[in-house]
Formats: structure tokens, sequence, C-alpha cells
């Protein structure tokens, strides 16, 4: 069993990252009833006996004792760590994993990278250090960030380099937040695009998610429970409503956002927690989505998306929850797979589901989505036995597309009005070590990428061939 580190920079990276450990525990609660600490457990957690003075010591079989979570919190702003500390989660961390200033990076990319990554670098390391040291098989570090803000952009890109310096044979994770057109952050592009270069050299798998996107998402559980048509009770113990009632009237819809993302991460690491008829691990998604280096966004879906709200709706039949994993609706980012050109696509089924289901459908679906000529079976599957709390099945979708590029000719567009007015560039180009040739690196980084992805649109319209193969009978 292999063990993973969460990396949570920023605001947002730590806001989605408390609602991660709080979904992590609710699940292996469901699952582990008799409070033995596990292989499953320790995947993300360590048992540690507090009555040892330090560090204190693991054990690693027996009773829980005290759950520590593997994970590594990081911002330049005390005030959502300090939350996290006075909350629910308290046990679950300690002083020796945290990092935090008082300053903030002032949503300056710059400032996050340049300054605090140098000012940093050694306490991070120390603290990354630490956290692999505790891991028996540690393979991967996932890193939960915004590309607006400066921290999360800044700080959060700095580190990708410092993994991969230190820990080159552990893969490396990425959970982007993208603001929206309507951020209220104006040099959000600036920090995006100046973030997304280092994305494209020092991550090995990057899931864009669009906080546009989200908002729809809550927005439509939302209508469906307000509507009281089909159900207008949310369950107590509600996955995404858990943690501040979220739902109700838009009040605040970040924490059931949160939770969506928080979702994504437990259904990708499902299949490498628990059992199943068809496993899946990490190093697998890598080596059977990401053709080349590159090109390593991947679009994900969740289906049924109601699920994630407890919204009491009939459950939908299994073909349809296949269907929808394909349809715009269910996309954490603004894209639309299913008319764009498929370079690898990987379903991965928690649940009550068979493997003939699972075939089935891929067969079912096949003709009406594009795949890449060279990959026309491009599948990778896999089926955990253990479903989300509360669920019979539920359905991750990760999909190499083309589709992802009118996410990054958008974000080019805005970094460019603000760019040729040369606005606000000042108070990057007072940072020391930077120069304005790091925004036309980033941007022709960018420009480079959206070309890889034409060239492959340009493959569209190609016929594939169909290959004789040798007659083996006369």
């Amino acid at each position: 069993m292999t063990q993973s580190v969460v990396v949570q920079v920023g605001q947002c990276g730590n806001q989605v990252g408390c609602c991660f450990w709080d979904l992590a525990l609710r699940e292996h609660a469901a699952v582990n009833q008799k409070g033995i600490y596990d292989e499953a457990i320790s995947s993300f957690f360590r048992n540690v006996d507090t009555r040892v003075v330090g560090d204190g010591s693991s054990i690693s079989k027996g009773k829980i004792r005290s759950l520590k979570a593997r994970a590594v919190l990081i911002d330049m702003e005390e005030g959502v760590v300090n939350e996290i500390l006075q909350g629910p989660l308290r046990d679950v961390f300690d002083s020796k994993q945290l990092i935090t200033d008082i300053s903030g990076s002032g949503n300056n990319w710059a400032v996050g990278h340049k300054v605090f990554g140098n000012l940093y670098r050694e306490q991070i390391l120390e603290k990354l250090r630490k956290s692999a040291e505790h891991c028996d098989c540690l393979q991967c570090f996932f890193i939960i960030h915004s590309m607006g803000g400066g921290t999360g952009s800044g700080l959060g890109t700095f580190l990708l380099k410092v993994l991969e310096d230190e820990f080159p044979e552990v893969y490396r994770f990425v959970t982007s937040v993208y603001p929206s057109s309507e951020d209220d952050v104006i040099t959000s592009p600036y920090n995006s695009i100046l973030a997304m270069k280092e994305l494209n050299e020092h991550a090995d798998c990057v899931l864009p998610i669009d906080n546009q996107s989200l908002f729809d998402i809550i927005s439509r559980i939302d209508l469906v429970v307000s509507s009281g048509k089909l159900g207008p009770t949310v369950k107590q113990d509600s996955l995404v409503t858990s943690s501040a009632r979220a739902l109700k009237r838009h009040k605040k819809p970040f924490d059931a956002m949160n939770n969506i993302v928080a979702n994504l991460l437990l259904h990708l690491t499902s299949s490498a927690r628990f059992e199943g008829s068809l496993n899946m691990d990490l190093n697998e998604i890598s080596m059977n989505l990401v053709p080349f280096p590159q090109l390593h966004y991947l679009v994900s879906s969740l289906t049924p998306l109601y699920t994630l709200a407890d919204v009491n709706i009939p459950p939908r039949r299994l073909d349809q929850m296949f269907s929808d994993a394909f349809n715009k609706d269910h996309q954490l980012i603004q894209a639309d797979p299913k008319h764009s050109l498929y370079l690898a696509c990987a379903l991965m089924v928690r649940g009550n589901v068979q493997i003939s289901d699972l075939r089935r459908n891929i067969e079912r679906l096949k003709p009406s989505l594009q795949f890449v000529s060279w990959n026309q079976e491009g599948w990778k599957t896999s089926l955990c036995s253990v479903p989300p709390v509360g669920h019979s099945h539920s359905l991750l979708a990760l999909a190499n597309n083309t589709c992802v590029k009118p996410t990054f000719i958008e974000l080019r567009e805005r970094f460019m009005r603000l760019y040729k007015k040369k606005a606000h560039l000042h108070h990057y180009l007072q940072v020391e070590g930077m120069e304005e040739s790091c925004f036309t690196e980033a941007v022709s980084s960018l420009s480079a990428l959206i070309q890889e992805y034409n060239q492959l649109d340009a493959t569209k319209s190609v016929p594939v061939e169909d290959v004789p193969r040798l007659s083996i009978a006369v």
C-alpha cells in the first residue's frame, strides 16, 4: 500500500484541503467501524501515540490512537490556517506541519514565488522531508492551490520545482482552481499565466477546476432542492452541505464548491485505498492519460452530481450516469469534451457496478466520441467496491481532451488586455528577481501549449484507417 502527502497552499488551497480531510475522515469512519488502523487509512493518515513526547511515535498496527493527516499547510496569511486549527479538525494537524506568515502575498505571483519562495524554501523542504520520512512507500504529492491569488499561484508553483528537485521519483498531482472571468482579483490573469508556465514544466498531472463551473453545479443542485419536486430535504450528514449548510440561498457557496473538489480527490484515490475488482494506481493515471509531457491537463467530471448534495432524488439508471460523465453540465471546468478530440479517457467507478456494465457503456458511448487516430482504444478503467458515503455508486471521468484549450485561450486574452496597457506591471517588476521577460516567456509557454492542442484538433477530420489483420485461417 502506498501513501500520499497533501500540500495545501494559500487561502483556497487550505479551504479545499480542510473539506478534503473532513470528508476523508467521514469516509473511513463509515468503512472502518472497528477503529483498527489499516492500510486504507494509512494512505492519508498516520496513527500516532500522543503520549510519547516530541513528534509522537507512529503505530503501524492495532487500534487507532490519534490520526494525523499526511499534510503540509502553507499560507502567507494566518487567517484560514488559524480557523482550521480552532475548528473540529484541529487535532488532525500539528504545528510541525504548518508554515504561515502575517503579511500575505498581496495577490502578486512575484511576491509568493520570488520573495516567500526564497524566504521559506528550507522550512518548506524540512516539512516535506518530515512528511516523506513518515511514509513507507510515498507515491504522490497532491498540491491544492488557486491560480488567481498571490500565495496559491506563486508559492504553490515554487513548491512544484522544489518537489521535482528533491523527490524526482514521486508523482506531482496538482489541483488548480482557475479564476472565473468575473474574478474580483484584478491581477489574476497575470498570476494565472505566470503559474501556468510552472505547471507546464514541473507537474505530472494537473486537474484544472473552474470556479464558475463549481458555482453552476451548486446552483443546479440548489434549484432541485428549492423546487421541492424531487424531495426537498437534504440529509443531515450531507457531503456537500456538511460544513456550513452552504446551499441555503447562496449565502456562502464556497464550502459546497470546495467539497466538490474534495470529492474529486477522494474519488481519484479511492482505488488506491480500497479493494476492488479492477484497481487503478495513481501512477497508471499519468502513464495512460499523458502521452506527451506537457499535455498533462485532465478534464474531470463527477456523476451523479446530486449525490454530492445527498439530495433525496431517486437514483438514476447506471447507463445514465455514464452518459452524464460526458455531458458539459457535469464537467468541473467549462468545457464540452464530447465535441472535442480525446487523447485518452479514464473511467473510475465506485460501488456496486460490474465490469460488464463498464464495458457495455464504453461500447455504447464510443461511436459518439472522437479519439485521436493513434489511440482509438485509449480507455483506462477502474472499479472500486467501496462507494461514497450513503450511495450505491458514482463515477469520476478524467479526460485528456482538447476541450481544455478555450480555457487557456480566454486566460491569454485576459492577460493580454492588461499587459498591452502595462497595467499593474510595476507591482511585479519592483520585486527582486522579477523582470518583464518573465511575462513574455510565460505567455509564450502558454501559446506553445495552445498550439499543440491546435495541431491535435487539426487531425480531427482525418479518417482512421482500418489496418488489415493477418489472416490466421483459410
